[in-house]
């Protein structure tokens, strides 16, 4: 699924198969993320995860890896940030076991209200979704990357990155 308010990108995820939600309006990441909860809850999701859009070297595997790792009887996986400050993939069985919390120290606080209510959870590091494009250093990482995805090849278009 993806949640956006432009009405461009809307087309190119509907041409693509995925599941639209419009937000009709720009929201902070953490409405944003509640509202397609709501609606993937009420058309039937049981586990929601949430893949954040800055972190370009995801791959298939990482998300099989998510999904793996989420506790049988219900619970939450947080892939961290580089910094282990950050949350860039958060998945919730059931969907909505705790509310999401992206912003500054995201992943202390996921913790906390796990915590809290008494809901499992697990941290799984992984390198490729660990690198997310925060600030300019993090270009730089990416570059050193020297990954073949679609946004190196618009940095390089860009004139940010190399080929």
């Amino acid at each position: 699924a993806v949640v956006t308010s432009d009405a461009g990108l809307l087309a190119l995820a509907r041409a693509a198969g995925a599941l639209t939600i419009d937000e009709e309006f720009p929201r902070s990441l953490n409405a944003a993320v509640g509202l397609a909860t709501s609606a993937l809850i009420a058309d039937g999701a049981r586990t929601v995860c949430t893949v954040l859009s800055d972190i370009p070297l995801i791959a298939a595997e990482d998300i099989d890896a998510v999904f793996a790792a989420t506790p049988a009887g219900g619970g939450v996986v947080l892939v961290p940030s580089r910094d282990f400050s950050g949350t860039n993939i958060i998945c919730r069985s059931p969907a909505g076991a705790v509310a999401t919390r992206f912003g500054r120290m995201s992943l202390v606080r996921h913790l906390d209200d796990c915590r809290g209510s008494d809901v499992p959870a697990r941290v799984l590091r992984l390198a490729r979704p660990a690198l997310d494009l925060d600030v300019i250093a993090d270009l730089a990482e990416f570059e050193r990357a020297g990954s073949a995805t679609h946004t190196q090849n618009q940095l390089a278009r860009l004139g940010i990155a190399h080929h």
